[in-house]
């Protein structure tokens, strides 16, 4: 059974910064594609950062130079660093595992950002 857990999200002041953290199990962890995506209210999901199993990153440019993700092979597990928080990085955050034929995602964590 596939499982990606979430952990990390909150209530945030703008300008602040959080961890969000996933862990993976029930897949072969190095042979996906790992990533964040994020849905705000009334808006569509969109994929906020991205990393492979070499560590090449891409980021979507909304978020590019602040948020940073980065992956542990060993632990099976997948990172993102919010610095610099915005109003509109308001969204639930989803971790998902990549590969051809099939993507999984987690439940999602709340990141809210506000004064």
């Amino acid at each position: 059974q596939v499982q990606l857990v979430e952990s990390g999200g909150g209530l945030v002041q703008p300008g602040g910064s959080l961890r969000l953290s996933c862990g993976a199990s029930g897949i072969a962890f190095r042979t996906y594609v790992m990533g964040w995506d994020r849905q705000a209210p009334g808006k569509q999901r969109e994929l906020v950062a991205s990393i492979n199993s070499g560590g090449s990153t891409n980021y979507a440019v909304s978020v590019n130079g602040r948020f940073t993700i980065s992956r542990d092979n060993a632990k099976n597990t997948v990172d993102l660093k919010m610095n610099g928080l915005k109003d509109e990085d308001t969204a639930v955050y989803y971790c998902n595992a990549a590969a051809p034929l099939t993507t999984y995602w987690g439940q999602g964590t709340q990141v809210t950002v506000s004064s």
